[in-house]
């Protein structure tokens, strides 16, 4: 185990980083909410006992039938550009990963989230929640109907603005299981300065977090579409994160 207790580098049996390139380093100084987050002493091993490794129990079950189409929680249509977001979720080898829950939340079309932190004076959306979940097919396949989410300022540096971005979160047989990570889509103009997306180190590893405009899935008159694809471990790695709020 490391000597020094504020190293983002801690090692401890059963305790990796696979690929320091591409996953952010746990403190990242210019993403400041990390600096409160990251761990300040030598980490400890929790070891999983039978109830981590048991429950709560993730299934098809409790998914429900709209929980996929956000713009159909509600009786009314939202506000905004409406999406389709799909892609495949595959092992290391390439091989998909079958029914794995899959939970998305993000800003609605102004850049507002329905949190009550969140209270920067653009109107709420009434019919848009900006959460959902599904699962995997058999071919490690996913689809959400949404809205696009708009940018928001943060307090994170001087005139700070996030890009436009949706949250990910996958759940494997277990709720201890869990990769969190973020969606961005293509050619935003605030990629630059956003220091999310910038504490990935590797420039090829931050282009995995970037969706691409899928016309072929487009539905005409209906929804744009774009495809991202979740890759677990192995040489290209989607890029995961730690658990921070955004502000």
């Amino acid at each position: 185990m490391t000597s020094n207790p504020t190293s983002t580098r801690l090692t401890l049996p059963g305790y990796r980083r696979d690929h320091e390139d591409a996953d952010p380093p746990l403190d990242s100084p210019e993403y400041r909410s990390t600096r409160l987050r990251a761990p300040k002493r030598p980490l400890i091993l929790l070891p999983h006992l039978l109830t981590e490794v048991t429950g709560p129990l993730l299934g098809h079950e409790r998914v429900g039938p709209t929980d996929h189409d956000l713009t159909r929680q509600h009786e009314g249509e939202p506000q905004g550009q409406r999406i389709i977001v799909h892609g495949r979720v595959l092992d290391g080898d390439g091989r998909p990963v079958p029914e794995t829950l899959i939970e998305i939340w993000q800003a609605n079309a102004g850049g507002r989230y329905r949190h009550a932190n969140d209270n920067w004076p653009c109107p709420l959306d009434p019919n848009f929640t900006g959460v959902g979940r599904t699962m995997t097919d058999n071919d490690g396949r996913y689809e959400f109907v949404t809205i696009k989410p708009g940018a928001y300022p943060w307090k994170n540096h001087d005139n700070a603005w996030r890009p436009a971005h949706i949250h990910f979160s996958l759940f494997g047989r277990a709720f201890t299981q869990r990769l969190v990570t973020q969606m961005y889509f293509p050619d935003d103009p605030l990629f630059f300065q956003d220091p999310v997306l910038n504490s990935i180190p590797d420039p090829n590893a931050r282009r995995r977090l970037i969706s691409r405009f899928d016309h072929s899935r487009t539905r005409p008159e209906w929804a744009l579409a774009f495809q991202f694809d979740i890759v677990l471990r192995g040489q290209l790695p989607t890029p995961v994160e730690e658990d921070h709020d955004d502000e």
